[in-house]
Parts: structure tokens; sequence; C-alpha cells
């Protein structure tokens, strides 16, 4: 098939288009690296399957052939990088949401929109079903992200209902390879301080929860919800339904790395920081026969692995998508 990424260059774009070219598919990536990595997809180059197209998907997009699927997972996606760009990220989930489910709707081609579980907010329901509406504030510090990514559903579901095949997934915590060690997420932030034996920044007091799900996982579940015929203008959790404390992930991460990175305990993070996360993946396990596999200790040993030799290298902070 003729598949299009947006945000191929990003964190989990990135491992989707390499599962993509591994399948046998022509894939085309389409990112504006304004967050996206290029390292990420320089072993795809090698693929001639592969086409990548440094392109702004808020505007008019280039010529692109016949297309079989569009994944749409362009978006700054970490606190640093919506809140650096927070234009750029509402633009890119409305305007650019509106561009792809429009490319969709002219080729007759499925489409998936990669949504979040920051539409939860700080969630008062827990673990959070798809039918949970959210405790989301639309002015506060994150609402640039929540806020978009909520309207990305309601364009995605109102072109479904008008007859576009199209499916929205709402990712949770996502962790492995290709992120940015300095994007300021938990898993990056945690393995790049105990490795450098710098201390390990715990907000309050890191009995704030999140549930991990490695990307290999993440990606499995996104091919499984767009090849699901069934999954046509459904709403839909990809997460680890596995939850810890934030505490509990700093211990572990100080385990495994063999640091000796004291804890530094600071104030809390700066509004809507969500005190509980936690899919209920129920409605993947039934509908797409998906859950995750990887464990949590061997995922970040392979975490551990790709960011030792990524902090060897010369290179500028960014925030992966």
């Amino acid at each position: 098939m003729q598949v299009v990424v947006a945000g191929g260059a990003g964190f989990i774009g990135s491992h989707l288009c390499t599962r993509l070219v591994q399948q046998g598919h022509d894939v085309v990536a389409i990112d504006n690296l304004l967050t996206g990595r290029p390292a990420n997809i320089a072993p795809l180059f090698d693929w001639p399957s592969f086409t990548f197209i440094e392109h702004d998907v808020i505007e008019l997009l280039p010529e692109l052939g016949a297309v079989d699927r569009v994944f749409h997972l362009a978006s700054p996606a970490s606190p640093p990088g919506y809140q650096h760009h927070p234009i750029a990220t509402m633009r890119v989930n409305s305007e650019g949401t509106r561009r792809l489910l429009e490319l969709a709707a002219a080729q007759g081609a499925r489409f998936l929109y990669a949504s979040t579980s920051e539409a939860y907010g700080d969630p008062l329901e827990h673990p959070q079903r798809e039918e949970y509406r959210g405790n989301v504030s639309s002015t506060g510090p994150r609402s640039m992200y929540d806020e978009a990514k909520r309207f990305g559903e309601a364009m995605t579901s109102a072109f479904a209902r008008a007859g576009v095949d199209a499916r929205v997934v709402r990712i949770f915590n996502t962790y492995g390879p290709n992120s940015d060690p300095f994007d300021g997420r938990l898993v990056p932030n945690f393995i790049t301080q105990a490795l450098r034996g710098e201390p390990m920044t715990v907000y309050a007091r890191g009995r704030q929860t999140r549930s991990l799900c490695y990307v290999d996982d993440l990606v499995e579940g996104l091919l499984a919800a767009m090849e699901c015929g069934e999954a046509a203008g459904e709403v839909i959790n990809l997460g680890n339904p596995e939850e810890h404390t934030v505490l509990e992930f700093a211990d572990l991460i100080r385990e495994l790395t063999g640091s000796t990175s004291p804890l530094a305990f600071t104030p809390p993070a700066v509004g809507d920081d969500p005190q509980r996360r936690c899919p209920d993946i129920g409605k993947a396990r039934r509908m797409l026969g998906w859950g995750p596999r990887v464990g949590l200790r061997e995922g970040l040993l392979r975490t551990i692995e790709y960011f030792r030799e990524e902090l060897t290298k010369p290179r500028g902070r960014a925030c992966a998508s």
C-alpha cells in the first residue's frame, strides 16, 4: 500500500515508518522538523520504498499520487515542545487535521488520528475509559495541546460521520528509542539524569502515577487500529495499564542504570499535571486483539542503551514529536 505518515520524523512516527517499510509498503513521511529529528529516519533512506518530504501539513499538501492509508501523528507532544510552540501545536491539530482528512476523503483512504490521554485532563475517573469526557482546562498551561487534540478528535469524528473511514486513538505515555533525551518527559529525564550522575528531578513527592507503554507495542496498536474495519468512527485507548508512581519509576531507572544519582524533590509541575494516569484498554483488547507485550524492565533496558549512545553524540536540544 501507499502510506502517508504525517509526523514521520518524530519519536513514534519514525518507529511506525520503519515497521511499515518492513511490511513492504511504500511510505511517504511528511514532517516540518519543528520537533521531529532527521536522525530518527536516517536509516530509512536505505529503503527505496521510503520517501521523506519536509513540509508543514497546515499548508497545501504536495502532490502525493494514490494514497491508501493516512496516519496523522504530526504535533509537538512533550510539554516543553508544545508550550514552546503553542500556536503551531493548535494549527497542526486543527488545520493540519482538516487537510489530511480531505486527502483521505479524496483518495478513499483510511485515516488514523493520533490523539492523547491528555484529552482526559486531570481525570476524575480511574482508569480512564473512552467514554469518559475528561477534566480539561480550556485556558490552562496545557490547553494548547489538550484542547487542540480534542478539536482534532471532533474534526475526525465529523469526517467519519460524513463517510470517511477514520478512527481516533488516544495514546498514553510511551517510551523507547528515538525519543529525545531533552524532551522533558519522565523516562528521558530520569534516564538522562541517571546516566550523567545528575540529581533526578521528582516533582512534588513523586506519588503521582503513570502507565508506560513501550514504543514497539504502541506501533503494533496503531497498525491494528488502522487495519480494523470495525474501528471506523471509533475512539480507542492505546497504552499499558500497568500503573506505577513516579517515584517507583525513578528508583527502577536508577537501579537499571547502576546510577548513584540522588533524587531531587521539587515543587509540583506548573498547572494541570495529572495526578493519576492509567488506560482502560478493554476496548483495544476486544476490538483489535491488542495488548502490550514488552515488560517494563525489558523496555527500559532497551531505552537506556539507546540513551547511552545518544548522549555521546554532539547535538543541540530538541523536543521529539
